[in-house]
């Protein structure tokens, strides 16, 4: 099992416009393949950052997500609302392994 975390930079004042971004991705990864684990906004503290987590069985098969996700018509659309709106300034994606009892 692995799960990405991504740490985003946002617009402050485009947080609706970043909500719906999430609100895309997270239905996107699910029917991808993937278990979203939601997105987590800024309420209190930094108002310009934001996370994301998100895991798939293995490595392999995140990958060959990324690789349905670059022709996929929905998540194309998810790019360009992203682009268009500006509400991401950077960011950035980890890897990690979750351990359990």
């Amino acid at each position: 099992m692995i799960t990405v975390h991504l740490r985003y930079e946002i617009d402050a004042d485009k947080l609706s416009d970043f909500e719906e971004y999430g609100r895309l991705w997270i239905r996107l990864v699910n029917r991808l393949g993937g278990q979203h684990h939601g997105y987590f906004l800024p309420s209190e503290g930094d108002s310009d950052e934001a996370f994301a987590l998100f895991t798939f069985p293995s490595l392999a098969e995140y990958e060959q997500y990324r690789l349905r996700a670059a022709t996929d018509p929905e998540c194309m659309e998810a790019y360009r609302f992203a682009a268009e709106t500006r509400c991401i300034r950077r960011y950035e994606r980890r890897f990690v392994s979750p351990l359990f009892e």
